[in-house]
């Protein structure tokens, strides 16, 4: 159980960081090119607001077309507003790379500028205009350039800017970032699994001590129980056994299965149970184990069918497989419906891979909520599985749970399911 503790743990804690590193990897690259995009966007703007070009950038950072007139004729000049393209300077358009495509009204291709550009000439720059023309997109992306068009008095302008710069360095940073994650991941996840003794220690604790006080509480209690039956059997021997007597041996019988249960339940939890794995016919196993409980179910006026597979062999602890078939077959003998059915069957999976061990009983009004409850230690829901009138259910609430150790134990799983008035237990023998 520690195990798999641990191992939840560090599994919970992996995909937890792998979603924080996830988003945040992805919400920085997503940043990055969505800026890298408003940028383009933004040089693209500025050559179709000045009709194919860029305009002068003075050293404040102003733009104008035409230089200042400063005779004393003139008038005022007006005041002086930054530059909404903020961030672009007057080396920009040295620095970018683009082409031109000119339109009329009609849709008809009537000039190209080239001259911002070596790697097209005209009549390539023919054929990028008359795509965007064709497609109808005002923006976007075609080949290596970055284009948005735009309306003038004599038709459309296509501006064709060149991103194979900033593509590159969006992949650049996208595989850094992506690296520098998975690094950081795996080294997070190294540390966990260090530190993952250290986290789950005090659950550990109190395990053990759990443990530890379930055996020696059953060790003390077993001298008691032995005193009290035996000073029963002296008052037995004394005067006739009466109904008092009768019923202290009968709760000293029932104390006593309780802590073999206990026992029993505290060996499975270990670590590494002492089991004897080896190859056995479980098909024999299991009818051996289930048969036994014929006469029982008779005596209640139930029937119990066992449909076993023959020749299935089972690699695993035979002692523990039978007592399996024990507690799951007592449990539905147990609480099937008056003049009800018990069928135990062992048969191989769809899938080949497994031995499926089914038992089912009748169940007309089946337990509510969450049935996994059923396998929790003490748990019993007589009110809605006890249907026999003044039929007493015994047990002490830990059968199931020792069946589910038993599985775990062959690393397989238990399930249970109520269908079709029918309560239905399956372990996954792997």
């Amino acid at each position: 159980m520690i195990k798999r503790l641990q191992r939840k743990f560090v599994v919970i804690a992996a995909v937890c960081l792998l979603i924080v590193e996830f988003t945040i990897i992805g919400g920085i690259n997503g940043v990055n090119i969505y800026q890298t995009n408003k940028n383009a966007d933004d040089l693209l703007n500025i050559i179709i607001e000045n009709d194919g070009r860029f305009p002068e950038f003075d050293p404040m950072g102003m733009k104008h077309d035409k230089p200042q007139d400063n005779s004393d004729s003139a008038s005022p000049p007006e005041s002086k507003k930054p530059d909404k393209h903020r961030g672009f300077n007057e080396e920009t358009k040295y620095q970018t790379r683009y082409f031109v495509v000119y339109a009329d009204s009609n849709g008809e291709i009537t000039k190209v500028d080239t001259g911002h550009v070596a790697a097209v000439s005209s009549s390539q720059a023919i054929e990028y205009g008359k795509s965007v023309l064709d497609s109808g997109k005002t923006s976007g992306t075609s080949g290596n350039y970055r284009y948005k068009t735009g309306d003038t008095d004599k038709g459309k302008i296509i501006v064709f800017m060149d991103c194979r710069s900033d593509s590159a360095t969006k992949n650049r940073f996208l595989l850094v970032s992506c690296a520098i994650g998975a690094a950081g991941y795996i080294l997070v996840c190294l540390l966990i699994i260090i530190f993952s003794k250290r986290a789950i220690r005090p659950v550990v604790e109190s395990f053990e001590k759990q443990k530890q006080f379930i055996t020696d509480a059953g060790h003390e209690i077993k001298t008691p129980l032995a005193i009290i039956s035996a000073n029963t059997e002296v008052l037995e021997m004394v005067s006739e056994p009466n109904e008092w007597t009768v019923s202290i041996k009968n709760q000293i019988t029932r104390l006593n299965g309780l802590l073999k249960e206990l026992l029993s339940l505290a060996k499975m939890e270990e670590e590494k149970p002492a089991l004897t794995m080896a190859d056995f016919n479980i098909s024999d196993a299991v009818y051996d184990a289930a048969s036994p409980f014929t006469t029982l179910a008779e005596t209640k006026g139930k029937k119990l069918t066992i449909d076993v597979a023959n020749g299935l062999s089972y690699h695993g602890d035979e002692g523990a497989i039978r007592q399996l078939v024990s507690i799951l077959t007592e449990n539905a003998v147990k609480y099937a419906d008056e003049d009800g059915e018990i069928i135990v069957k062992l048969f191989t999976s769809h899938s080949g891979k497994e031995t499926d061990l089914e038992v089912s009983n009748t169940c007309k009004e089946p337990p509510q909520g969450d049935l996994t409850k059923l396998f929790d230690r003490f748990y019993r829901d007589d009110s809605s599985r006890s249907r026999s009138k003044g039929e007493k259910k015994g047990g002490y609430g830990i059968g199931l749970s020792i069946a589910q150790a038993i599985v775990r134990s062959h690393k397989s799983k238990i399930s249970c399911k109520a269908e079709n008035g029918m309560m239905i237990f399956t372990a996954q023998l792997k």
